[in-house]
């Protein structure tokens, strides 16, 4: 197996995490997204879409989306467990998985790819036609990454991890997406403490180095 990778970009920084959680080592090629890279003929004949990360198999396959190659590694390598056990637990991460996802870390991005320059347009990720920035959604992603934030503060209120009490795949997307965060200048603050505590604690992880 090979993982395309960017060692800047958030999502293939959530797969990186996962595979290091598994004590997993495969071989990387990076992929600078920002000088266009994922749009070079040589990256889409590899895959079509032009995002990363993008994990090509042994015979061939390919496979892209972060959560897609995360839930085939986790196939592969079921410990430790980080997308729920049981029924009740594999609801549970899958449910804050989402939120940690649509409402963080897609609403950060809209704040980035509609204010970064490099990305004037680029709007949308991957291969597809010019898409150009739109000011007025980075100003939506701000407002609802904000309120992310202030919900995450409340639900981290007397816990340590975000599903089912113990480390999974939600914490690696709630960590990720608030150190992406903070490229539009969103940080937790003195409102925020529950949050500040919580993503110290994953930073201590080794994994997050990864």
């Amino acid at each position: 197996m090979k993982l395309y990778d960017m060692r800047q970009a958030p999502n293939p920084r959530r797969v990186r995490i996962f595979l290091a959680e598994k004590g997993i080592e495969i071989p990387f090629e990076e992929v600078d997204i920002q000088a266009g890279e994922n749009l070079a003929p040589w990256y889409l004949s590899i895959n079509p879409r032009g995002v990363v990360p993008t994990l090509l198999l042994e015979d061939g396959r390919m496979l892209d989306e972060s959560i897609a190659i995360c839930r085939y590694i986790e196939g592969l390598h079921p410990e430790p467990n980080l997308f729920g056990g049981s029924a009740w637990e594999a609801a549970d991460v899958e449910r804050w998985q989402r939120r940690m996802e649509f409402d963080g870390m897609f609403n950060v991005g809209a704040a980035f790819r509609n204010t970064a320059h490099a990305y004037a347009q680029r709007g949308a990720p991957g291969a597809g036609p010019p898409t150009p920035a739109i000011p007025a959604m980075a100003e939506r992603g701000q407002l609802l990454a904000r309120q992310w934030l202030d919900r995450l503060e409340e639900r981290l209120a007397g816990r340590e991890f975000i599903a089912c009490d113990r480390f999974t795949i939600a914490d690696i997307t709630a960590f990720v997406s608030l150190d992406f965060a903070k490229w539009v200048g969103i940080r937790a603050g003195v409102a925020h403490a529950n949050v500040a505590a919580y993503h110290a604690r994953i930073k201590a992880r080794p994994s997050s180095t990864a």
